[in-house]
């Protein structure tokens, strides 16, 4: 019961992990990695750069968009800047945020949602026109909980050079799945720039397909660039920390629950054939004066019932006992989850009625005489 509870917990928690909203639209949508080799770039020498990536990846054939970021979602919360508000006081606390320098089709490749205001464009937010900033919907709330942010400038904690938020963009899952979202700041590729980034690319066909072609195309524009960590975002997401944790508790919890229900009902099986094989003769009574088989099922079977009801009922306390302390390795689902239990309960009733069927059938099928006769 305890380990059945605890596989079905954690089989849901990671269901529920896998499900997580995470702000875009995973299918047909590939990613990898890239390393420009000069560390001595500049944003002149960038730009054209990262605008000929886009280019040449998104002539492929069936790609519809691309996008680059200096993080890729489900990476990390990392990559973190101290912003302050611009007029409002400040006392020398930290707000720090995750911070991404994205292109200007990275929001619409990955299929983000836009709230309020618009996108980043190459014309709009060139490095000659003032900084720009979109934010997400936690960020909006926290920290313009009563006030429009659409308009508003934030500056960081060691520059004056202020950005103005032109967009409020829904959540989007930087970090781990099990993780909360944060308030989080996306800057223009071309205002803020780096060496090393990630590539998205929206295709309309199959997404594994393309991604020997992405590399290719990569080492064409230049031999020395790095591109690797080639990966579907479906696989990002299966293949995340979280749900490799998940999903490696599952299994184990699994298997170690499915060898202990055969155990339990062979255990079961045995010690009900073995009750019956001591109640022979008394069976032959029974029957002798008149009972049927019926009533030889009910007396077999309703031996077994109360020794499951007695394991289901202490396996359901331990259950949850044992759910409590391990409450640190589910998401979405809590220790005493009901629908877990009733449905465990179930399989331990009906795994336990049918170990008990065989004996009760054998001793319902005795013949009278020769259980008389049985020492």
């Amino acid at each position: 019961m305890v380990l059945l509870v605890g596989a079905g917990l954690l089989g849901k928690s990671l269901y529920h992990l896998l499900h997580v909203d995470i702000g875009l639209q995973p299918d047909h949508l590939a990613t990898l990695q890239v390393t420009l080799p000069n560390t001595n770039l500049t944003t002149e020498r960038l730009i054209p750069f990262e605008r000929q990536i886009v280019n040449r990846i998104g002539s492929l054939p069936g790609v519809k968009s691309v996008g680059l970021s200096t993080s890729l979602p489900l990476s990390s919360w990392s990559l973190s800047t101290n912003i302050r508000v611009s007029g409002r006081p400040w006392n020398g606390e930290r707000n720090d945020v995750p911070e991404r320098a994205v292109s200007s089709g990275y929001l619409r490749t990955l299929g983000a949602k836009l709230l309020r205001g618009r996108y980043f464009t190459e014309v709009e937010d060139d490095p000659a026109k003032p900084r720009v900033v979109l934010i997400n919907e936690t960020f909006a709330k926290k920290y313009f909980a009563e006030e429009d942010p659409l308009g508003r400038q934030l500056s960081y904690e060691t520059s004056h050079d202020r950005m103005e938020i032109i967009g409020i963009v829904q959540d989007i899952k930087e970090g781990q799945l099990d993780t909360a979202n944060r308030a989080t700041m996306y800057v223009p590729f071309t205002q803020d720039w780096f060496s090393s980034f990630g590539v998205v690319v929206r295709t309309s066909q199959a997404d594994r397909t393309l991604l020997p072609a992405l590399s290719a195309t990569i080492h064409q524009i230049d031999p020395e660039i790095a591109a690797d960590s080639t990966a579907t975002m479906s696989d990002v997401i299966d293949d995340s920390q979280s749900a490799y944790l998940h999903r490696s508790s599952a299994w184990l919890a699994g298997g170690f629950a499915a060898l202990a229900l055969v155990l339990g009902v062979v255990g079961l099986y045995g010690v009900i054939a073995y009750s019956v094989s001591q109640r022979t003769r008394e069976v032959g009574i029974r029957m002798a004066l008149g009972a049927d088989r019926s009533s030889v099922y009910q007396l077999i079977l309703k031996e077994a019932v109360r020794l499951t009801a007695a394991g289901i009922a202490i396996g359901l306390a331990c259950s949850v006992a044992a759910a409590t302390l391990m409450r640190g390795l589910l998401f979405g689902v809590r220790s005493w989850d009901m629908p877990t239990l009733a449905a465990v309960a179930g399989v331990l009733g009906v795994a336990a009625l049918l170990a008990s069927y065989i004996p009760a059938r054998r001793a319902a099928s005795i013949n009278a005489v020769d259980a008389l006769r049985a020492e």
